[in-house]
């Protein structure tokens, strides 16, 4: 009976793990790939500031799971992870229901030799009073859109009225790349509506708020690349606040620690993460205080050999002598999971696992079409910065590299040729 390895967690890691997987092991009957999630399409995180704005269309960007399980070797179930059962190997999926509360998969059981979370991450509000009741968060497609149809909504019922001046104003929690991306992405999207003939509402009139309770804007990135951000998000007209802690949430803006009221019809929380509350002492397994589970450098739990973790829902060790750990973003699930892709084939063999040892390759942040800027690393030249239409290619391009690593090259080029053609038949703004 071949070795049953279970990932759950479709994300940009699992799913790139799991097809990778199932076009070696799982191809090769080497092993038996399961791929589960509560969702039946994927969409990359990193994407859900364009839907937020309308700027991307999610149903022409997501990526069918049970089609995709097709194509490369690996079976997909659908459903949320609810427990862990270690002694006996298994994990319970919830039941799912349909709009109406109907069943559509009952809950169950599946059995796992090898167990991989790849659950990733969600929005830290760090109990702020009113957040979660106020506040849309971004972490998944359907928050995203859900964001979009306010916006739109708030739009057109102030471009009904005879006087729309400031009628739509956006507060957004957090100034790191999230955050600074939807403010430019917001900015982008109010002169593309006005285009559209919603013109009582000129851009300017868009009012847009971003509170960090940091000193700068982009904290975990190098002064460097902030200050650039900072100053183009002033040039777009965005209101940016340092050093302001959000105390209180309510119906109609937000209240700092030092007393100040922020007026807003639409408030975004993007400060923080914390990994699912379903880690929180997983069967006895080691979790930190936001929940993320501490494992080894060869990605396995510290109380399971059987069970791995990685991406933002795992705590691995930097490995450069501190006690930080590896940064949650994209990269690092991303080389996480090549690691792993070799890890799982030498475990069949009775090998030794590989270390993982984190590799920063730069970050790029987005001001939408007005302009990109980030840093390159790694590279012969050391680190280097980037700006303008060159820094937009190079962001541009992580996204081909993630659809590369899930459809391979030719489709991807196809995917890039259909993307290209759509622009020139779709709106430029998603309208409804």
């Amino acid at each position: 009976m071949s070795h049953r390895i279970v990932i759950v967690g479709g994300g940009a890691g699992g799913l790139e793990l799991a097809t990778r997987l199932g076009r070696t092991l799982g191809k090769k009957g080497l092993a038996k790939i399961v791929l589960a999630d509560a969702n039946l399409t994927h969409i990359w995180k990193p994407l859900l500031h364009e839907v937020a704005a309308g700027s991307l269309n999610s149903t022409e960007n997501e990526l069918n799971y049970v089609a995709q399980a097709k194509w490369n070797h690996f079976e997909f179930q659908l459903g949320r992870m609810s427990g862990l059962d270690r002694k006996r190997k298994v994990i319970q999926l919830a039941a799912t229901h349909d709009e109406d509360g109907r069943e559509l998969v009952p809950a169950r059981e599946l059995a796992y030799d090898s167990l991989v979370l790849a659950v990733g991450s969600t929005t830290n509000d760090f109990g702020t009073e009113g957040a979660a009741q106020h506040c849309i968060f971004l972490d998944t497609r359907e928050q995203a859109e859900r964001f979009h149809r306010k916006l739109l909504s708030h739009y057109l019922r102030a471009h009904a009225q005879q006087n729309a001046n400031d009628q739509i104003s956006v507060a957004i929690v957090g100034a790191g790349a999230t955050g600074v991306e939807l403010a430019a992405e917001l900015h982008h999207a109010a002169h593309e509506l006005a285009a559209y003939g919603l013109d009582r509402i000129q851009p300017e009139n868009m009012r847009i708020t971003l509170i960090e309770a940091g000193p700068r804007v982009l904290p975990a990135l190098p002064e460097r690349i902030g200050a650039p951000v900072h100053s183009t998000l002033e040039k777009l007209g965005v209101t940016v606040m340092t050093g302001a802690a959000v105390k209180e949430v309510t119906a109609d803006g937000l209240l700092t620690a030092q007393g100040e009221k922020i007026p807003a019809s639409l408030k975004v929380w993007a400060a923080g993460i914390r990994a699912p509350a379903l880690l929180k002492d997983l069967d006895g397994l080691e979790s930190n205080r936001i929940n993320q589970l501490v494992v080894r450098p060869t990605l396995q739990t510290t109380r399971d050999d059987d069970i791995f973790a990685f991406g933002d829902c795992a705590a691995c060790p930097l490995g450069d002598g501190t006690d930080r750990n590896v940064p949650p973003r994209a990269q690092a699930a991303h080389q996480q999971a090549s690691l792993l892709v070799k890890a799982f084939k030498l475990r069949l063999q009775g090998q030794p696992l590989p270390d993982y040892q984190y590799k920063d390759y730069g970050s790029l942040i987005s001001l939408s079409s007005f302009s990109a800027v980030g840093n390159l690393m790694g590279n012969l030249m050391g680190s280097v910065k980037l700006e303008g239409w060159l820094a937009r290619m190079f962001y541009i391009s992580l996204y081909r590299m993630h659809q590369m690593a899930l459809y391979g090259a030719f489709r991807t080029f196809l995917l890039m040729l259909s993307d290209r053609i759509g622009r020139s038949t779709d709106p430029r703004l998603k309208l409804h």
